[in-house]
C-alpha cells in the first residue's frame, strides 16, 4: 500500500459506516413491518379452562 491509500482508510470506513447507518435509516422507514410485534404463541389458560368447562356442559 502506499501513503495515499494509508492515508484514506479511515476516511473510507468512516464513510461506509454513514452508508450503513443511512441504508438501516431507509429501510426502517421503507419497510415498518416487524414481525415480532404481531408474533401471538396460541391460547393461553384461561381460553383452555372455558373450553374444557364448556365440553363438560
Amino acid at each position: 500500500m502506499n501513503a495515499m491509500e494509508l492515508a484514506l482508510q479511515p476516511l473510507r470506513r468512516r464513510l461506509a459506516r454513514l452508508v450503513m447507518r443511512c441504508v438501516a435509516l431507509i429501510d426502517g422507514i421503507v419497510n415498518p413491518y416487524r414481525p415480532e410485534l404481531y408474533y401471538m404463541r396460541g391460547p393461553g389458560p384461561k381460553c383452555r379452562a372455558r373450553r374444557q368447562a364448556a365440553l363438560r356442559d
